[in-house]
């Protein structure tokens, strides 16, 4: 089996030719908000974890719009500094990003000010994944390290269908995901 680094490179060249493969009005419709099933089996009172989406990850900002609609507190990602614990702050603003701030590696992220708070649903940016729902994400171990910490937490990940791979090799620290949602498929949704 090739290494995670050479599958890493060669997944993320799979999900830019795919992104850019599709015209900018099919992109609009996709993601917009979770499949039924999806959305029926989270609680009314869960905070949400969503990620604000690098430019061929399959988008989070629909979803961001939707959990908000309907009442739920939606959080991203924050990290006081490049080295930093993964936490969660909250996400006041899915429609324009106004309390997004620049944060590492990167990524918009709100604001240190902004309260801290716990997911108890956890949508995941992957690289690749299986239908057995192993993740190989971007090789940071963030979110492994996030769900190790916080045990009994669902974790869905949201991908494009060309990120599927038959197998990924998995590591004792590699946590599996819940659920993976694609554009055509919910994969391990019980």
């Amino acid at each position: 089996m090739p290494s995670k680094s050479a599958l890493r490179k060669t997944l993320l060249n799979a999900r830019r030719e795919h992104v850019q493969a599709q015209s900018s009005a099919i992109q609009a419709l996709l993601f917009n908000r979770p499949p039924a099933p999806l959305a029926a089996k989270i609680g009314a009172d869960a905070v949400i974890g969503l990620y604000h989406a690098t430019p061929y990850e399959a988008p989070a900002r629909g979803y961001a719009r939707f959990f908000q609609e309907a009442g739920h507190t939606v959080a991203l990602p924050h990290f006081a500094a490049d080295d930093a614990a993964m936490q969660f702050r909250a996400h006041t603003d899915p429609y324009d990003d106004s309390d997004l701030v620049p944060g590492p590696y990167g990524l918009r992220q709100p604001g240190s000010d902004v309260e801290a708070v716990l997911p108890d649903v956890l949508f995941v940016p992957l690289v690749g994944f299986t239908a057995d729902l192993d993740r190989l994400g971007q090789g940071g171990g963030h979110y492994d390290r996030w769900l190790a910490q916080h045990p009994g937490r669902i974790a869905i990940g949201l991908a494009w269908d060309a990120q599927l791979a038959e197998t990924l090799p998995v590591e004792p620290h590699d946590i599996a995901l819940d659920a993976v949602v694609t554009p055509t498929r919910i994969y391990g949704l019980d």
